[in-house]
């Protein structure tokens, strides 16, 4: 499965059957009715319904769910947005993602919402708030929880060879030096895949150069993507390549088979960075990995001299709400956001299936559940992040992710440049 599926494999854990419609939309052409489009996800939709049935017992409303899978959803609601068809909350990535629809007027601010309920805006993770922000003002709203990028560490392999996990870049270089003279694959890496590399040179950009030369990259400021920082950080991957950080083998490996999550659960590889649906992975695949106390979990190490902080984090901050600028019923659809997002019932329930909301004050509750080691771990990170980058294939258009991957691999396997990459990516519109 692809990295932009896995919600469905991290949540579900606690309920297994999809709830919702599956007919189209009438939502903007039907004062009447309140549709709300998501994704299929065998654990969230039936939290999702549990909202919307109390929502509309409590006002009278008539709001509806409408559940479509990955792919389909993206072309349904590129067709509908616009026409009568079209719903009135839509889910989506943040981002770039919702910025298309920011862009083409059909999404609705939020700021007028917020402003009208102070405790709304308050509730929500500063850092994920953020990803719903499009040119300071917010269109989406955090409907599913965190999911950051972070390194996991097979303790076994690092108390065998008397080491501990890495703090700063140096350590981590060290380290590698470490575990392959012990003939021990330092990172486990599913190079098959180019959504996986990327997540090395989303944390080394952040590190080297600070969040904001990434976001130069997505506003498209001339030279973004020949900025020193950005050439230094793929440099350095090309230099953990060359130092044997993944192996030889690592272009063959497969994330969909659980090739790295495999090889670094059985102590072939020491460390393996990855978003924390990687913990649900083992949980299902190696459970005895997670009981016996073998999995290790760390932040990405500091960058000595970088301009970044190193308490940032990249990956998935989370799913948005957002509500159509069309809509005939923006006050109810608006007024479901408000009663539904941040009550209990909705925030027990994404706990219960396994999820890390993106609110505050949960750290109790987080702790009195199952895994609640992992899931705090989890909540602090995010919870004291300065900033919360987006992953960059989501953040970015198609066109420029798709071309992104590919110059990536390439990179990997020293078939461009630093320079040729930089430049490549500065030529694409």
């Amino acid at each position: 499965m692809k990295r932009r599926n896995l919600l469905v494999a991290v949540t579900a854990v606690a309920l297994t059957a999809a709830c919702g419609n599956s007919g189209p939309g009438t939502a903007s052409g039907d004062a009447g009715k309140v549709q709300v489009w998501a994704l299929e996800d065998a654990a969230v939709n039936p939290i999702a319904t549990a909202g919307i049935q109390s929502f509309n017992a409590a006002t009278g409303a008539n709001v509806e769910l409408t559940t479509y899978v990955n792919d389909a959803y993206k072309q349904k609601l590129q067709v509908a947005m616009g026409s009568p068809q079209a719903p009135d909350v839509f889910f989506n990535w943040g981002g770039g993602n919702l910025a298309q629809f920011v862009t083409a007027g059909q999404a609705e601010p939020l700021d007028d919402l917020i402003a009208k309920n102070p405790d709304l805006g308050a509730k929500f993770l500063p850092s994920v708030m953020d990803v719903g922000r499009i040119g300071g003002k917010q269109y989406g709203l955090p409907m599913i929880g965190v999911l950051p990028v972070v390194l996991f560490v097979n303790k076994d392999v690092f108390a065998a060879a008397g080491v501990q996990p890495p703090t700063t870049y140096t350590e981590l270089l060290s380290l590698i030096d470490t575990f392959k003279a012990r003939g021990v694959t330092p990172i486990a890496l599913a190079g098959s895949q180019g959504w996986t590399e990327l997540m090395w040179l989303e944390y080394l950009l952040d590190r080297i150069g600070g969040a904001a030369k990434f976001q130069a990259i997505v506003d498209g400021a001339p030279g973004a993507w020949q900025d020193p920082a950005v050439v230094k950080s793929l440099e350095e991957i090309q230099n953990l390549v060359g130092r044997g950080a993944f192996g030889t083998n690592f272009a063959s490996v497969n994330y969909d088979n659980q090739g790295a999550s495999k090889l670094f659960a059985t102590g072939k590889a020491a460390m393996h960075l990855m978003g924390t649906w990687d913990y649900s992975v083992q949980k299902d695949a190696n459970p005895k990995f997670i009981t016996d106390g073998k999995l290790g979990y760390v932040a990405f190490p500091a960058y000595e001299g970088g301009a970044g902080d190193p308490k940032s984090v990249v990956g998935n901050p989370s799913n948005y709400y957002s509500v159509n600028a069309a809509s005939k019923n923006k006050d109810v659809a608006t007024d479901f956001l408000a009663k539904t997002l941040t009550s209990d019932a909705y925030i027990n329930g994404l706990i219960d299936a396994g999820q890390v909301p993106a609110v505050k004050g949960i750290e109790e509750t987080l702790k009195a559940r199952p895994n609640s080691e992992f899931t705090t771990f989890t909540y602090d990170l995010v919870a004291q992040a300065p900033s919360f980058t987006q992953s960059w294939d989501q953040a970015l258009s198609p066109s420029i992710s798709e071309r992104l991957l590919t110059n990536l691999q390439k990179l990997f396997l020293d078939k461009i440049s630093p320079a040729d990459f930089a430049a490549d990516m500065a030529s694409v519109k």
